[in-house]
């Protein structure tokens, strides 16, 4: 009898990989020192890692499971 649940393995595993970028990336823009967070930290990196870790979630949350 097969499982119905509807993600897989793998999808968790990108999910909990997800919330992970997504942790670092908020805690990069938090560490900027530059007035009102407009370093690099801030306006930059921080934006890119949290957009990523968006995209990974989407992808966790699309990806259909192999049987």
């Amino acid at each position: 009898m097969q499982s119905k649940l509807p993600f897989g393995k793998k999808n968790y595993q990108w999910m909990i990989i997800g919330v992970v970028t997504l942790l670092v990336g908020f805690i990069l823009m938090a560490l900027d020192k530059s007035q009102h967070g407009f370093g690099f930290l801030g306006l930059t990196l921080g934006p890119i890692v949290v957009m990523a870790g968006f995209i990974m979630e989407i992808y966790a949350i699309l990806h259909k499971p192999t049987e």
